[in-house]
């Protein structure tokens, strides 16, 4: 069913005020990692806003759809979807990184509601994903698995072992996204470690393989309901983002991969942010 306007606009919205909590915890924390959240926040949001069953007041609810941010690192964009969906307080998002505190540096299953799987060794998130995945099939639920993988952590050899045992075990409730931001923490992916031909390896996998723009909203909400209507094998789609989006001075700047704003740059950053009237909401 096509996505409406109207939808595409609450979304467009959610997403910046996402990408707001991203920066304003990060200063708060002064440290953390803006660039990849930042590339990563429309996916994330759709997936929150508009996919997900979830239970805010039930984060154990088994017949909950399951998400795993395999790169960890990037766990502000997460923990900004997670508040704004009501798992905890908007408020608490200045605590992260902070000793004892329930945001920690990367998602810890232990103390954050909402988060189904601790990450942050990168290349495991899949692997996770696959027995989340072979679990709900077992259990009879209906429900999905969705995993965001870095380009650069695809470097990781376990991200193929699962994506072979994915293929074999025919998941088609798991869904991966590729952030494709083409930048990790030494540089450009295409110079550190190619990664190309990505889509034919995926589909070498016999994965079925979609390749979009992740910052449009319409193309990731078509290409979610597009994978989810998949049989027989599990879906990826490769996500072409930009490293820092929505701040000018953040985009593609392999800097921002892991460092906080000073106030200067916090302001300019916000303003940039800077949301319209907010979008009525509709009816999901």
């Amino acid at each position: 069913m096509p996505i409406s306007q109207e939808t595409v606009e609450f979304l467009e919205h959610q997403a910046r005020v996402i990408r707001r909590r991203i920066i304003h915890m990060i200063y708060a924390a002064q440290s953390g990692h803006p660039g990849g959240s930042l590339s990563a926040a429309d996916i994330v949001t759709a997936l929150y806003f508009h996919f997900m069953r979830v239970d805010p007041s039930n984060p154990q609810w088994p017949q909950r759809d399951r998400f795993i941010l395999s790169k960890g690192h990037a766990c502000p964009v997460w923990y900004a979807a997670l508040a704004e969906r009501g798992f905890f307080p908007v408020e608490e998002l200045v605590t992260l990184r902070q000793i004892n505190g329930r945001l920690q540096g990367h998602p810890d299953m232990e103390k954050t509601p909402g988060v189904d799987i601790s990450t942050g060794s990168l290349g495991h998130g899949l692997s996770a994903g696959v027995g989340m995945a072979l679990g709900l099939r077992m259990d009879g639920y209906d429900a999905r698995v969705y995993v965001v993988l870095g380009d650069g952590e695809l470097n990781e050899g376990e991200i193929w072992e699962a994506a072979m045992a994915a293929a074999k075990f025919q998941l088609d409730n798991l869904i991966a996204f590729v952030d494709y931001n083409n930048l990790q923490l030494d540089g450009w992916c295409s110079e550190v470690m190619p990664i190309e031909p990505l889509r034919d390896k995926w589909r070498a996998f016999n994965w079925e393989t979609f390749e979009i723009d992740g910052h449009s909203m319409r193309q990731i909400v078509d290409t979610i309901e597009a994978a989810q209507h998949v049989h027989g094998r599990p879906s990826v789609i490769i996500a072409h983002t930009i490293k820092g989006k929505g701040v000018s001075f953040m985009e593609n700047q392999c800097d921002w991969h892991g460092r906080a704003p000073n106030k200067e740059e916090y302001e300019r950053a916000m303003a940039e942010l800077e949301d319209g009237p907010t979008a009525a909401k509709p009816i999901l």
